[in-house]
């Protein structure tokens, strides 16, 4: 259990983020990712194809890009530890692929722009972090699009590469993330997506299991330390709500928050203008605006750092013995 490289990641990431010249400079090891899967998916995707051949494709395709991210990153690890304090510069490696920070600023950027500008600044701003078609939300339509958001990202961008990063070290982390940027690229139910994309969707789902329990368990803790928060609302939202959601993950922390938050989110939502029909999370209140975003941050916040503050002990302990 990487206990010191990941508390090393996870400071490191919420304290700073992902540098803006960095990016500038060499991009991010999610864009190397999506360059990876897009030269891959023009040529071992192509409609000429049977759906077997392109289903069978898209299998290589995941085992040639978690191999093209786990491998250097498992070698890298095991370089830099053989100095004594290697874990540190591994850990600030590893921070890259967290996003604790920046799921908190896209998020609160929606707040602020509904503070300031009102329905349309909303849309704008949440049409950044949801797919869904912007000029159909009203201000609750934009604050569940935001809450969801932040819900389902504490698990998928913070919860998920931290415990992956925790079990498997720098490899672990980056095959994690390697995998759920091929999901959200190629692991779409459309006919271009449907066979090519299956191995990505399939295989993202099950790792993302333990991340969403854990995620949304997470959020019963925190609301219990809040005011204004239900732990046991959430608690009940959570077994009452998730198995409804379209996801087998997003739907724990969606409905955790929901729940500690006292209202309703997910429901009915277009696309592409195409309405596509789903379960709400939560029996609270539907009329929700900006103050819920940043009650939902509030919490966010308090659960990701029963994680940090747990993480960090455990290496404590750790060195120790």
């Amino acid at each position: 259990m990487a206990f010191d490289l990941t508390c090393v990641a996870l400071l490191v990431e919420g304290a700073i983020g992902y540098p803006k010249p960095l990016y500038r400079a060499v991009r991010h090891p999610v864009v190397w990712a999506g360059a990876l899967i897009s030269a891959l998916e023009s040529r071992l995707n192509r409609p000429s194809l049977a759906p077997a051949r392109r289903k069978a494709n898209g299998v290589l395709t995941v085992i040639v890009l978690l191999a093209c991210a786990m491998v250097p990153a498992a070698l890298i690890e095991n370089v830099l530890r053989l100095g004594g304090l290697g874990f540190l510069l591994a850990g600030v490696l590893g921070s890259t692929l967290l996003a604790q920070r920046s799921l908190y600023w896209h998020v609160a950027r929606v707040a602020w722009a509904l503070e300031t500008g009102g329905l349309v600044a909303g849309r704008e701003a949440v049409s950044h972090i949801v797919g869904r078609d912007p000029q159909s939300l009203d201000v609750s339509g934009v604050t569940r699009g935001a809450i969801e958001s932040l819900a389902e990202n504490f698990s998928d961008g913070v919860v998920a590469p931290t415990f992956w990063m925790l079990v498997g070290g720098l490899a672990g982390g980056a095959g994690y993330k390697a995998l759920n940027t091929a999901d959200s690229m190629i692991g779409h139910r459309n006919p271009r997506y449907e066979a090519f994309g299956w191995a990505a969707a399939r295989l993202d789902d099950l790792v993302n299991l333990p991340a969403s329990r854990l995620s949304g368990l997470l959020v019963v803790a925190a609301a219990g330390m809040l005011p204004g928060c239900s732990a046991k609302a959430a608690w009940e939202a959570m077994w009452r709500d998730a198995k409804h959601h379209r996801s087998p993950n997003a739907g724990w922390p969606e409905a955790a928050m929901a729940g500690a938050l006292g209202i309703s989110i997910a429901g009915p939502r277009s696309y592409g203008g195409v309405v596509a029909n789903a379960a709400f999370m939560g029996n609270g209140r539907r009329e929700i605006g900006a103050r819920d975003i940043r009650a939902a941050l509030r919490l966010y916040l308090a659960a990701d750092m029963l994680m940090v503050t747990f993480i960090t002990l455990g290496a404590i302990l750790i060195g120790l013995m």
